[in-house]
């Protein structure tokens, strides 16, 4: 919906305090813009925010993301009123992470891209699914041919050892198989390359 000047005034104000890492122009134009991707979104949220085709979408042509399990995923970690629906809010905040995160921010963000059921662990389960999709990414509807097939296959059976490294270097004290945070973050802090270890959850420098 159109706002009104000092609306608008009130919401950059209001969102350069909350997201700290944008000044008022910067918020100003993440504001633009998010009204233009609510103008490309369906109707069903009346104006309030944008659904989840148009932030994949956005995120794929502004990044270059690709990976539908870890845009979901990233969708899901910025839409968290979790109603399907990203708001100005949920925009301008999780681009900030995104974007301009300290270390802090960025190993909580992309810890919740990879706990895939959101219980505050990385399971076994959930690094397989993760490293397995960062193997094959395809359109959703074609079918991999026998070859890739049998491919991810063997591979995935090769991932047992991968696995067992991956928590060695992730330091899984207790040996139960998942990981928590606290597991994440001592290991990303002693090496920055395991921050996005089981997929690319965030821009290339670029």
């Amino acid at each position: 919906a159109a706002m009104s000047k000092k609306g608008l005034k009130l919401l950059v104000d209001s969102l350069t305090r909350s997201a700290k890492h944008f000044n008022k122009n910067e918020v100003e134009c993440l504001v633009n813009l998010f009204d233009t991707l609510v103008a490309r979104s369906s109707s069903q949220f009346a104006g309030a925010g944008f659904d989840r085709t148009v932030f994949r979408d956005t995120l794929h042509n502004a990044f270059g993301m690709t990976d539908d399990v870890v845009l979901d995923r990233v969708f899901s970690t910025f839409d968290r009123g979790n109603n399907g629906c990203i708001t100005v809010v949920e925009w301008v905040e999780g681009l900030a992470v995104l974007l301009r995160g300290t270390l802090e921010e960025k190993m909580k963000y992309c810890f919740a891209v990879y706990d895939l059921n959101g219980d505050g662990y990385i399971s076994r389960e959930e690094m397989f699914q993760m490293l397995k999709n960062s193997l094959l990414i395809q359109p959703a509807d074609e079918e991999p041919d026998e070859g890739v097939k049998d491919l991810v296959d063997l591979v995935l059976k090769k991932m047992a050892s991968t696995y067992l490294f991956i928590l060695f270097l992730l330091q899984d004290y207790d040996h139960d198989g998942k990981l928590s945070f606290a597991d994440f973050e001592k290991a990303v802090r002693e090496e920055k390359l395991l921050l996005e270890v089981f997929g690319p959850c965030l821009p290339d420098i670029k």
